[in-house]
């Protein structure tokens, strides 16, 4: 965006901030939501968006939700901060962007190494998690919900093949949350930037590597332009989910039932991104293979073996963090994941490598 485009966009947001807020009238509000995702964006966009018109109607109008894309009211990043400050009642993002306000915010997104869609779920919904994060985004005057998962995503976009291990060193890679300390570990220099910034500074030379989420957004992004080698599957994200994030205190002296609104469409919309991102990835991914000429390949095992090293090594960090919630956190994580992994890998895994090997269709 150029500095006559940022004016016009700030100028255009603060005539938005004073036409947006919050209003009450014959028992009606408004509240507004910033998005760290860009207009439309498939999947996360659009669900942040699905998400606000379903807490409309399920009110009758009484709570109704504006959205603002990423830039459209605060830069993408600030998203967060806006609710914190009062700029917006509502965030839509992902927990590990604000890792520098705790490092166990990450543990709510995707965790090397870690959790599944259906294993996170399960621990934040019937282990403790909930609980945890909540006593975490207390220190902020927020509330979290989970809102949306990815699944597992895919690793990244790279220039050039990677050959091993020694083809990481000093690779400039875009990629955020404890995934990008990993990848420092493995050593590469990391980076985060929002969606929108990615491409530009893939094709300007930036960046050597990039990853955001996998194929249905990836296709949207464009990133097949300026990079071929697709690798999958990511071993740093294998769930990640996105994040609804309210002022608990207006969120608190809502009605009952509009809190309830607000806390059962977030658990449907979990549900609902999760199923569009599983119908739609393969999709694309097709459409990348056959009319863009993308190349599809598997991380060398060294490199994977080595993440599972690094991932063991950060996660060994946070349990043993001075910081007392942070350490909770990770202990919770961890001993919730024993006793997940066990369904996912004794059964779960086991039934898709006999379908892959034996159901032909």
């Amino acid at each position: 965006m150029d500095r006559r485009s940022f004016i016009r966009a700030g100028a255009l947001g603060t005539a938005a901030t004073a036409l947006a807020a919050p209003a009450i009238a014959q028992g009606n509000i408004t509240w507004r939501m910033v998005t760290t995702w860009p207009k439309n964006f498939p999947g996360l966009g659009v669900g942040a968006q699905r998400l606000a018109d379903r807490v409309t109607a399920a009110s009758g109008g009484r709570l109704t939700i504006q959205v603002y894309s990423a830039g459209e009211l605060v830069p993408p990043l600030q998203s967060l901060d806006a609710v914190i400050d009062g700029t917006a009642e509502m965030s839509h993002g992902a927990a590990y962007y604000w890792q520098n306000k705790s490092p166990a915010l990450s543990f709510f997104t995707g965790v090397p190494y870690g959790m599944t869609t259906s294993e996170l779920t399960a621990w934040v919904r019937y282990m403790g998690g909930q609980e945890i994060w909540d006593e975490i985004y207390d220190q902020f005057g927020v509330q979290g919900f989970l809102s949306g998962n990815t699944g597992n995503q895919t690793g990244g976009w790279f220039r050039e093949e990677l050959t091993g291990l020694d083809s990481i060193k000093g690779l400039r890679f875009r990629t955020p949350g404890l995934g990008g300390q990993v990848w420092e570990k493995l050593g590469a220099t990391v980076s985060n930037m929002a969606a929108g910034e990615i491409f530009q500074a893939l094709q300007s030379g930036t960046l050597d590597a990039a990853e955001f989420v996998g194929p249905y957004n990836d296709l949207a992004l464009g990133f097949y332009q300026v990079a071929k080698n697709y690798y999958m599957p990511s071993f740093v994200e294998p769930g990640l989910a996105t994040e609804l994030v309210v002022d608990k205190a207006k969120y608190q002296a809502l009605p009952d039932d509009l809190q309830a609104i607000i806390r059962d469409v977030c658990q449907a919309e979990y549900d609902q991104v999760s199923a569009d991102f599983v119908a739609n990835d393969p999709r694309a991914l097709k459409t990348l293979v056959e009319e863009h000429g993308v190349q599809v390949r598997d991380f060398p095992d060294d490199i994977m073996e080595a993440g599972a090293v690094a991932s063991k090594e950060v996660l060994d960090g946070l349990l043993g963090s001075d910081d007392p919630l942070v350490k909770k956190t990770a202990e919770s994580f961890v001993d919730s994941l024993r006793i997940t992994r066990v369904r996912s890998e004794k059964i779960d895994s086991k039934f898709q490598a006999a379908r892959e090997l034996y159901l032909d269709l």
